[in-house]
């Protein structure tokens, strides 16, 4: 089993220029990058056009880290203090949805834990200190 804690950056519609930024500034190597458009649509979530060419996960090497990233939808407000989240990767759901179940507690779950197309358990979670995690789960082969 694996367990790794990353930052997880939430931009405002300027991913791409921050990615761009942490590239000089921090020697950062892009690992991949996806923009909205180009992940499988939702029928029950229909993608705006001034979506589509934001960032919907981009993930950075710097040095030994991982640095993720993403845009919000365009109208959806960045609060001050959520820019910065925390993704807890996991190669395990069990211990996936063990973190989440203890996080939430006295917390607040701002997505449930669920399978998504991406990973095979997937949520997010505000704990009772105020500090939002991300769990990801990565794919089990």
């Amino acid at each position: 089993m694996s367990l790794r804690l990353s930052p997880y950056l939430v931009m405002d519609g300027n991913a791409r220029e921050a990615i761009q930024f942490y590239q000089q500034a921090l020697d950062a190597q892009l690992v991949m990058s996806n923009s909205f458009g180009e992940m499988p649509e939702n029928p029950e979530f229909p993608l705006p056009a001034e979506a589509r060419d934001r960032i919907g996960y981009a993930l950075l090497k710097v040095g030994e880290t991982d640095l993720m990233l993403s845009d919000t939808f365009p109208g959806q407000p960045v609060p001050s203090g959520k820019q910065v989240t925390i993704c807890i990767s996991t190669n395990d759901k069990e211990k996936a949805e063990k973190i989440f179940e203890a996080l939430q507690q006295g917390g607040q779950v701002n997505v449930p834990l669920q399978q998504t197309f991406f990973s095979p358990a997937y949520g997010s979670v505000t704990d009772k200190y105020g500090v939002t995690f991300q769990i990801f789960t990565e794919s089990l082969q």
